[in-house]
């Protein structure tokens, strides 16, 4: 037999290894050798050998050791090609994400929409989602403000999310998002539509080239709500800061003293405003006015809907999934991914043909 039929029935037997359960493997070989000589006739006439039996022994057990050695390396080479396509995802994302603040830890912001108690859970699933996302990824979470709704979830809040890449991650969260669901909190069991906007922006430590001047400011202070300790509850240690030109409101309570509370919010304020020129830069740059979103319908980035289906759709890069459940357990990787690569791209706009 020649070295080119011994591959062939190599890789025919390999087959017959990879596509029959392990109890019957041993016997759809012996049926492999103990097959009938099987021909048919070619385009040009001439028989093509579709399997020749074998008629020598040496060549059956050359077979049988080649190919058991080939099983052997094959959970070798499946471990091989998981850590190749590791690496590669890896260096796919150090890419895409390159962005000048992409490696900071991120400051994100959740605020409900108009709903009420409907909204303010919507808010806390959320608050939940991200959390789960940040655990898996190995990330710390730390709440630097919140207010709890009147009946239930919250109104809300703001929290700090430390680890690599947590701003180049979460950046693609940054809208409103949209949830349709059968009310827990309406006896009648109608479907409910809320919405929740969120905020993000990077925990930029160092200095940023942004100019805040003290008459553009208001500072106020307040005692803290919530857990945190006889300390923190009664003194007035948490910090409020407006910024009357641009409107933007920064408030920080989980630190113990008022001067930390105070740094952390201006901290907060400069990278909001730094985040607000660049954006007014990318604007200007692209012959564009920018717009100020609403908390409301028409403005969503991803519709959640529990009911009367079940689908989480981005509307900005088309990535969807069905499994509404491991989302919102914090299987969010693949929109973050979509949205990144949708980035790179440069934001084409009509990815989302369809409505949910």
């Amino acid at each position: 037999m020649t070295r080119r039929e011994l591959r062939e029935h190599c890789f025919k037997m390999l087959f017959c290894q990879d596509f029959y359960p392990a109890e019957e493997k041993e016997e759809q070989l012996e049926r492999y050798f103990e097959a009938p000589k099987e021909d048919v006739t070619g385009e040009d006439g001439k028989d093509e050998i579709l399997h020749d039996p074998f008629e020598k022994e040496e060549d059956r057990a050359y077979l049988e050791k080649r190919v058991e050695k080939i099983m052997e390396l094959i959970p070798e080479i499946d471990q091989m090609m998981k850590e190749f396509v590791q690496t590669y995802e890896d260096i796919r994302m150090k890419t895409l994400l390159s962005g000048e603040y992409d490696r900071n830890n991120a400051i994100v912001s959740l605020h409900a929409g108009a709903g009420g108690t409907e909204s303010c859970d919507w808010a806390a699933m959320l608050y939940r989602m991200y959390t789960r996302w940040a655990d898996k990824k190995g990330f710390s979470v730390e709440v630097l403000d919140s207010l709890d709704g009147e009946e239930a979830g919250i109104k809300s809040i703001t929290f700090q999310v430390n680890g690599e890449n947590a701003y180049g991650y979460l950046k693609s969260e940054k809208g409103v998002h949209r949830l349709v669901r059968i009310s827990p909190f309406n006896a009648a069991g109608k479907r409910q539509t809320s919405f929740v906007s969120c905020d993000v922006m990077p925990d930029i430590e160092e200095d940023v080239d942004v100019e805040i001047r003290e008459e553009d400011i208001r500072i106020d202070t307040f005692r803290s709500s919530g857990a945190g300790g006889q300390h923190i509850n009664k003194t007035s240690s948490a910090i409020r800061i407006t910024h009357f030109p641009t409107g933007i409101v920064v408030q920080c309570q989980n630190e113990r003293s008022q001067h930390m509370n105070k740094d952390k919010a201006m901290q907060m304020l400069k990278a909001k405003l730094y985040l607000l020129k660049q954006e007014e830069n990318a604007a200007k740059a692209a012959g564009i006015r920018g717009e100020v979103t609403d908390i409301g319908w028409g403005n969503q980035i991803r519709s959640y809907v529990m009911q009367p289906y079940t689908m989480v759709k981005d509307h900005r890069t088309g990535v969807e999934s069905g499994n509404v459940d491991a989302v919102m357990d914090g299987n969010i990787d693949p929109f973050i991914n979509g949205y990144l690569k949708w980035q790179s791209l440069g934001c084409p706009k009509n990815m989302d043909s369809d409505d949910v």
